[in-house]
């Protein structure tokens, strides 16, 4: 972790099989990718000037500051997720834990008054996913069997709608599919290409050609919800 533009920025730091050394943002993390076999010594060197790169990158790129704003929610905001309005009611109570509950379309949130601001803003956030989640899970469901109907008939022993930052979704060797809560702020078109695109693993559990063919024969126009999703991925988040 380090500190840059008054941020908290995750870093993720690899050594590859590579000749030189590399800085990068993307997405929610700052990465330095390094040959293997590196001293600690050069490492921590490293780190130093990655330092230096992402104070003077941020400063140039104000807008690669984006996914690493904290939102904030307060009572009467309102929460959009697809065609779905959500008022919030936000409490601070002498209370132990944090919870929350949908009421109508209000999402009652009880926060422990102790507990440090930043805690209750990330705890705010895995509330409102876990509540919306419970929301539109019947309709993804019913859209996953839907898809598998419809395409490749194969037996799927759960679905599963929940929080996951690295990837939109996947599929276990033991056919269970599992969607991020991410999706539900992208377009119906969208979220039905990553369902078909996790169905097909079904069949192939890789990115092997004929995995991308299978796709390809159901959803012609893939290509176009791949590119929304690597453009519009720091939108579609809580």
């Amino acid at each position: 972790m380090m500190n840059s533009a008054g941020l908290e920025l995750p870093v993720q730091v690899s050594l590859e099989r590579r000749r030189d050394t590399r800085f990068g943002i993307t997405g929610k993390k700052v990465t330095l990718r390094m040959p293997v076999g590196v001293p600690p010594e050069y490492i921590q060197q490293q780190l130093a000037e990655l330092q230096v790169w992402v104070d003077k990158t941020l400063e140039e790129r104000p807008a690669l500051k984006t996914p690493f704003l904290r939102k904030t929610y307060r009572t009467g905001d309102i929460l959009v997720v697809g065609r779905r309005r959500y008022m919030l009611d936000v409490n601070l109570e002498a209370r132990q834990t944090h919870t929350a509950q949908l009421v109508g379309d209000t999402i009652s949130i009880r926060l422990a008054a102790h507990s440090a601001e930043a805690q209750r803003t990330r705890s705010i956030k895995t509330l409102l996913s876990r509540v919306v989640a419970g929301d539109f899970y019947p309709e993804i469901r019913r859209r996953v069997l839907d898809w598998n109907d419809r395409t490749f008939r194969r037996h799927i022993k759960s679905v599963n709608l929940k929080y996951n930052h690295s990837n939109w979704g996947s599929c276990s060797a033991h056919s269970n599919v599992n969607l991020s809560t991410r999706l539900l702020f992208a377009p119906d078109d969208v979220q039905d290409y990553v369902i078909l695109h996790e169905l097909a693993h079904l069949v192939e559990l890789n990115h092997s050609d004929r995995f991308w063919s299978l796709v390809e024969q159901h959803m012609p126009d893939y290509p176009e919800k791949e590119r929304w999703l690597k453009q519009n991925r720091t939108k579609c988040d809580f």
